[in-house]
């Protein structure tokens, strides 16, 4: 054993530059591995701190006991308490304090005119609380309101839209308010809790705008008088609260906030850049298994030697997994090292690009250092297994040869599992999403069917080279017919190098396809659904927005341009106790606006005991017109509603509709169609005059509609196509260290190619073209294996959906990956082929 060590050392100190591409690959993934693992930590710690700070003075809180939840949301909408309560609680011993905590939408309109935030997080408006200690906000300039129209707004939604003291601006709760800044605040800390903007007003604007009718409020919050605990208050507070309210620790409080963060963000963000560390793993192995595996080839004739001297397989094998493990554990601690610095980069960059990083050190936990050394150390090892096993089996006579013929694309049984396996996979895929929609299903055929690509990339390789090369004997003469050849001489060597890059390809391919999917969908539903020719909306449509004024339906519906407006409210109610979103607009105006497909039944009757359902979710709910449903709304109410129409699919209008007597909430969304022959524009700048009274939304035609619904999609490929980049680096090292090492190989046959009058620049092009055809072969996997992929993900999501997903392919954007790919292929060649170049002739002739 001591011996297998020695050996490996003086072997790793002697060939250094053949394990450096090896050691990148492991680098770069477990940095990023770790960066992602320090920096969740980091952003735990610091926002269960700021909110720790902010809800310190918070013993106890009074809240509506029930949450309606509709699928997808994990928070739920509670009832209002009654702010008569607040007396009640004060008469109970042990309580200090006890303030009404009133809360709505409300977005504020920057100085620039356009509004602040509502791109996801929401816009925030409440009273503001004079108790220092049960506020979470802390007055940090000026003072708090006194009087109607006058706020106080946090530091950072104040900088965000250009604010400062004594201005005057608008607020949306949705309806306009002009307000005056009198204050700036801070919660726990920091400018602001994440993105979320915050208007602080006086009680009496709260209960105004913010509330359905006086007198209600969120919460109640509570402080506890001295030597009595949270647990025991709120054991005070339970006998003297209603039936429906219930009191919480402000501990408790605290940590759902956490959790809501973090379901809401910090598990999806940290999730996301898991899965793309997973993908970097992944291409690394690849890279470092082919490393590897062409080392053992170097060293047959020495490990022979080694053989025929008296080495056991044993030694032979442990002697190739010491130099693994070594490469593998100095990788993986600099990769620590290097996540490490990532976090901390990403701390003090996300402040400056808009998300305020919760300010506090660093947070490194002992599993977010262990996990990513293990990975590293295991992807390595693991990657160097069978060539090590292969070293091992090295026979003694094998000293005596001069090559071997590589047959590695020739195998038989490689080409019956491949194929096995990508029928089963295919199969599997078209089960999951043509015979019973599913997407576990559809995604292991997925699996399988990348798995089959692996093991068939040595038999495909050889067709592939051939014909991608095919063009090169022509156009670049001998040197083109060469670099063809010397990909084709090894074709395990060369799927392994491209099935690298296959991978990163096909993972930007998959979301590629995915992306324009997603847009082709919305703008099928934009086009099905809406016939009106110009849509007014909130800039955060189902986002975290204010929504729009329910006034401004009907102020453009009189103007003389417009023929109908139409304003779609949102609400929550559960339907036959299921949470349920529901559609509030005029029935009527909705018919002639959008597209309801076949309807059943009349919109016309629906008064304020009756709904209108689509088709599937009748079907869902075993409901037909005339039949009877009960919702409960979150005041408390439960009235039961008449079904009175059945209506076909339209997303636009969602599955339940009632009339706004039945309930008046906030619209987000109004519907416009000019008369006839009021062109476009005329029409649009009528609508965009009177919607400039009501906090200036957006006015859009149907087409820049469908293209702001899908805006965030492009927000969301340009950051996995970021991300991504860090595979296709990986593939890239992997491709160069290839070819590195067969110029090693292959020195003593480059000397003789420039013995017999082959130039230098021949000799690199030579190399840089056979870079290219290694990565034109997994360029060309990756993106059909991302086309297939992509096609199964959007037909098992529309199977598993209630919305209909249209497929689509973007020629233009796959070009460009293509292209990349390419690039790629031609950058990884541009080190080896200068290194080929270099060689003395006299000397790479002599080498054995």
């Amino acid at each position: 054993m001591n011996a297998s060590v020695r050996l490996s050392v003086s072997s790793l100190r002697a060939h250094r530059r053949r394990f450096a591409g090896t050691f990148l690959a492991v680098f770069l993934g477990v940095a990023f591995l770790a960066g992602t693992l320090v920096m969740g930590d980091t952003l735990r710690a610091g926002f269960d701190s700021m909110f720790g700070n902010a809800t310190s003075g918070t013993d106890a809180v009074v809240r509506s006991a029930d949450a309606i939840t509709t699928p997808g949301e994990s928070q739920g909408v509670r009832q209002p308490v009654a702010t008569g309560l607040v007396g009640t609680v004060e008469k109970v011993p042990g309580v200090a304090a006890a303030v009404p905590n009133i809360q709505g939408a409300g977005q504020l309109v920057g100085a620039n005119g356009d509004p602040i935030g509502g791109q996801g997080p929401p816009t925030l408006a409440g009273n503001w609380i004079t108790d220092p200690k049960l506020n979470p906000y802390r007055l940090a300039e000026g003072r708090a309101p006194r009087k109607s129209g006058e706020v106080v707004v946090n530091r950072g939604t104040a900088e965000k839209g250009g604010l400062k003291i004594g201005d005057t601006t608008v607020l949306r709760t949705p309806d306009p308010v002009r307000v005056t800044v009198v204050g700036l605040a801070t919660f726990g800390g920091q400018d602001g809790m994440a993105q979320v903007t915050f208007t602080g007003m006086t009680v009496a604007d709260a209960e105004k705008y913010l509330t359905a009718r006086p007198g209600e409020a969120a919460s109640i919050q509570v402080r506890a008088g001295p030597g009595v605990s949270q647990e025991e208050l709120v054991e005070r507070l339970t006998p003297a609260l209603p039936k429906g309210v219930e009191a919480i620790t402000g501990q408790e409080s605290a940590e759902e906030n956490t959790e809501m963060i973090s379901s809401q963000f910090l598990d999806i963000f940290t999730l996301f850049l898991l899965v793309f560390s997973g993908i970097a793993l992944l291409v690394a192995t690849f890279s470092i298994h082919n490393t590897f595996a062409i080392v053992v080839a170097q060293r047959t004739r020495e490990n022979a030697l080694l053989r025929a001297l008296g080495a056991s397989r044993r030694q032979v094998t442990v002697t190739t997994l010491v130099e693994a493990t070594t490469v593998a554990v100095t990788a993986s601690l600099a990769g620590l090292a290097g996540g490490i610095g990532i976090a901390a980069g990403l701390q003090a960059l996300f402040p400056a690009i808009g998300f305020p990083f919760p300010e506090g050190d660093l947070v490194v936990k002992g599993l977010s250092l262990a996990l990513p050394l293990s990975v590293g150390i295991v992807v390595c090892l693991g990657s160097a297994l069978l060539p090590a096993v292969r070293a091992g089996r090295t026979a003694p006579l094998a000293a005596l040869r001069e090559t071997a013929v590589d047959t590695s694309g020739a195998s038989r049984l490689r080409a019956v599992t491949g194929t096995g396996l990508i029928a089963l996979g295919v199969a599997l895929a078209l089960a999951g999403v043509l015979v019973s929609p599913s997407v576990w299903l559809a995604g292991s055929g997925a699996a399988l069917a990348l798995v089959a690509f692996v093991v068939l990339g040595p038999v495909a390789s050889t067709t592939a080279v051939r014909i991608l090369g095919s063009p090169l004997g022509r156009l670049r003469g001998v040197t083109g017919a060469l670099a063809r050849r010397n990909a084709l001489r090894s074709p395990k060597r060369t799927a392994a190098t491209a099935s690298a890059l296959m991978i990163g390809v096909a993972v930007v391919s998959l979301f590629t396809v995915f992306g324009a999917s997603l847009k082709a969908t919305m703008d099928q539903t934009v086009s099905r659904s809406f016939a009106g020719d110009v849509a007014v909306s909130a800039p955060s449509f189902g986002a975290g927005g204010s929504g729009l004024s329910p006034g401004l339906a009907g102020a453009v519906q009189e103007l003389p341009e417009v023929d109908t407006a139409v304003g779609l409210g949102r609400g929550v109610a559960e339907v036959d106790g299921e949470g349920r979103a529901l559609t509030v607009t005029d029935p009527v105006a909705l018919e002639r606006t959008f597209d309801l497909g076949r309807i059943d039944g009349s919109m016309r009757g629906l008064g304020t005991d009756g709904i209108a359902v689509t088709e599937k979710e009748a079907a869902r709910q075993h409901l037909t017109t005339g039949g009877k449903a009960q919702l409960a709304f979150t005041d408390g109410s439960k009235e039961t509603f008449t079904v009175r129409a059945v209506y076909g699919p339209s997303e636009l209008a969602g599955d339940y509709v009632i009339t706004r007597a039945a309930w008046a909430p906030h619209r987000t969304l109004v519907a416009v169609t000019f008369e006839d022959g009021v062109s476009t524009d005329a029409g649009k700048a009528a609508v965009e005059k009177t919607a400039a009274r009501y906090g200036n939304p957006e006015v859009q035609t149907r087409d820049e509609y469908a293209q702001s619904s899908a805006g965030g999609i492009d927000m969301m490929l340009t950051l996995v196509y970021a991300l991504l980049a860090l595979a296709v680096v990986i593939a890239l090292l992997g491709i160069a260290n290839t070819l590195t090492l067969a110029i090693h190989e292959r020195t003593r046959e480059l000397g003789l190619l420039r013995a017999v009058g082959q130039t230098r620049s021949q000799l690199r092009a030579m190399v840089r073209w056979e870079s290219i055809l290694v990565a034109a072969f997994g360029t060309a996997g990756g993106l059909a294996l991302g086309a297939f992929l992509g096609w199964v993900l959007v037909r098992a999501s529309d199977g598993s959906s209630d919305s209909e997903f249209a497929f689509a392919v973007p020629p233009a954007q796959l070009a460009v990956v293509a292209l990349v790919g390419l690039m790629a292929g031609a950058l990884a060649g541009l080190r080896p082929a200068r290194r080929a170049a270099r060689l003395d002739v006299l000397r790479a002739i002599a080498i054995e």
